[in-house]
């Protein structure tokens, strides 16, 4: 008898734990991302981890109090790490480790953190403004976030040499790094990972043709509509807003 009763306590035990591991998996899976956080919330999350990285120390200390101060009785804006630069690998392995989502003011993400980023469901969000940020953020923490737009990365271009034209500006002389260029692209540029500046396009070149686009691994002329400040060694990056269907 004492043997069946052990056994069927053995069989209980390793089912208790089996059900653990799965929950355990089952929430390591379940990313927090603004656009599902009040369900989070609603289904008894207390606590909103966020990596925050920024161009400069005042930045990221203005950032860092700012959500700080959006804590309330039901959830907890808890920063895990800030600090000044880019969004790199090592913060999105940090952030998917947490649970947490990152928030860059005035930097942008790496190739190699978006494509981690892609692959563990890490929500980066980026802003250039802090009121948007928290706006967003409160928005989130109410359940009433709902982008009409959503930004979709087009490619990456490494500005190799820049030329001077008389009344037109400066031409960056680009290879594409990954995706494609496009005419109608909106277009950051990158010096270190900081945003210096976000444009249009207003011109796009191969040799001495008008094109529409152009792909991963070719060159290209672009020219912007204001920003003439580009550097040998700048990235651009471009992007497009898409609208959302309901």
């Amino acid at each position: 008898f004492n043997a069946v009763e052990d056994e069927r306590m053995a069989r209980e035990l390793a089912d208790k734990r089996r059900q653990k591991i799965r929950e355990e998996e089952l929430g390591a899976n379940a990313k927090v991302s603004l656009d599902d956080l009040f369900a989070q919330i609603s289904d008894g999350a207390k606590e909103l981890k966020i990596i925050v990285k920024a161009d400069v120390v005042g930045s990221a200390e203005a950032v860092r109090s700012s959500l700080e101060k959006l804590s309330n009785s039901e959830v907890k804006v808890r920063i895990i790490h800030s600090a000044v630069g880019g969004i790199t690998e090592g913060d999105v392995m940090l952030a998917a480790a947490s649970n947490a989502i990152i928030v860059g003011f005035n930097v942008r993400p790496d190739k190699n953190a978006l494509d981690t980023a892609d692959r563990q469901k890490v929500d980066i969000r980026t802003y250039r403004i802090i009121y948007q940020c928290i706006e967003e953020i409160t928005a989130a923490m109410k359940g009433m976030l709902a982008p009409v737009f959503k930004e979709e990365l087009l490619g990456h271009a490494e500005v190799r040499q820049t030329i001077r034209v008389p009344n037109v500006g400066t031409i960056a002389g680009c290879y594409i790094l990954d995706g494609k260029v496009t005419r109608k692209g909106m277009v950051r540029v990158l010096r270190d990972s900081v945003v210096i500046f976000e444009d249009k396009i207003a011109s796009l070149r191969r040799f001495k043709d008008d094109v529409k686009e152009v792909a991963e691994g070719y060159e290209c002329g672009i020219g912007l509509e204001k920003f003439n400040d580009i550097k040998e060694g700048d990235i651009l990056e471009v992007y497009e807003m898409v609208e959302q269907k309901a």
